[in-house]
């Protein structure tokens, strides 16, 4: 990244080293669907894909139809399934891109099937679940049999798999996810009955590879651990043997000493104990670097961890570096990486792994690296 400002580097070797991780936990013939979306958990769906590609990645799992459109752009032509709801003015897209989409209501279904008949085809689809997450879903009781049946005797869908959501499976000692995949399993058994054999069913999701090999079924979703995010309890990720996908850098813009007793930056939230070398590093809020990382963050320049001192501002903040000799204009900054990995950046923000990730922003080029 000489040349940029800023850029989250995409380590595509740690990426492969992942996706192999992933496929020597599956048994025998279980398919490996790779979550993208979020533009693949903010590393960019055309950068990645390629190289999920030659890992032999079985199909890909995205929220909405644009995300789904922008993988066939990248050249995919796996199975590309839709997790979350689509508007009535949006299935005609299904069509155009190929794509799977997760159906819960037989009002949407019809609406689909009636297009699909109009184009001379037969839309593969999905039916979705509620096993207890409470999100979108067929409710797993009963009352759903009828319109599922209904929906699989449609002459222009063609029902290709099943699945559920986890709510809690991340949790070692939680019953919930056990209740979940009997509920699942339930509704299986109940619409099998009727004449209604789902072809593929897929209900484990990253911390279920990781702790649950039981669920498999004929498919996983990995999201978290294909770019090495922690989605289990920490004292147990360690061993898992992921790593970290995204890294993030910058340089130092301007090196400044000021005396002690002087404020920096907005609403001098800081001010100096001593006289104190300060580095600017030209990434601010904007790009995603937290404004909560205001006096708590750390940054790492010349193999040493650095204080983030003052706000952090829109484009800018400021690093204390007065105890890291010989800092200069250009230097290598590390916000993301070995001294502040995207776990413990995480932690310190009381955040979610995947909110850093995606956090990143559209501004700060993504640069792939090891592919």
């Amino acid at each position: 990244m000489d040349k940029l400002r800023t850029a989250a580097v995409i380590h595509l070797d740690r990426l492969a080293a992942n996706v192999e991780n992933i496929k020597k936990r599956l048994g025998p013939g279980v398919a490996l669907i790779a979550v993208v979306k979020g533009d693949a958990y903010g590393h960019g769906i055309a950068g990645i894909y390629p190289t999920l590609r030659r890992c032999g990645t079985a199909g890909y799992a995205v929220a909405y139809w644009e995300e789904g459109a922008a993988l066939r752009e990248a050249g995919a032509e796996e199975p590309v399934y839709l997790l979350a709801p689509i508007r009535d003015e949006e299935l005609p897209r299904l069509l155009e891109h190929r794509l799977i989409p997760a159906l819960y209501d037989a009002d949407t279904a019809e609406r689909l099937n009636a297009l699909a008949a109009a184009a001379g085809t037969a839309a593969p689809v999905q039916i979705k679940l509620d096993t207890g997450m409470h999100r979108i879903g067929f409710p797993a009781e009963e009352s759903s049999l009828e319109p599922i049946c209904r929906i699989a005797a449609m002459d222009h869908l063609r029902v290709v798999g099943a699945f559920t959501h986890f709510a809690r499976a991340d949790e070692l000692d939680c019953p919930m996810t056990e209740k979940q995949t009997e509920r699942f399993r339930w509704m299986l058994a109940a619409l099998k009955e009727r004449g209604v054999a789902i072809p593929a069913v897929h209900v484990a999701n990253s911390p279920s590879i990781l702790l649950r090999p039981g669920v498999q079924m004929d498919a996983v979703r990995a999201g978290d651990v294909l770019y090495g995010l922690c989605p289990v309890e920490e004292d147990i990720w360690p061993e898992q043997g992921l790593k970290e996908v995204m890294t993030w850098e910058s340089y130092v813009a301007m090196v400044k000493t000021v005396p002690a007793g002087e404020p920096v930056g907005y609403g001098g939230t800081f001010v100096t104990e001593r006289e104190t070398v300060l580095a600017t590093v030209p990434v601010g809020f904007v790009d995603g670097y937290s404004r909560r990382l205001s006096n708590r963050g750390r940054v790492r320049i010349r193999g040493k961890m650095a204080p983030v001192v003052g706000r952090v501002c829109m484009d800018q903040f400021m690093a204390d570096v007065t105890d890291i000799p010989g800092v200069v204009r250009g230097d290598r900054v590390e916000l993301l990486g070995e001294g502040m990995t995207i776990l413990q950046m995480a932690d310190l923000l009381d955040a979610n792994v995947d909110e850093i990730v995606c956090g990143v922003s559209k501004r700060v080029p993504r640069v792939y690296t090891g592919g």
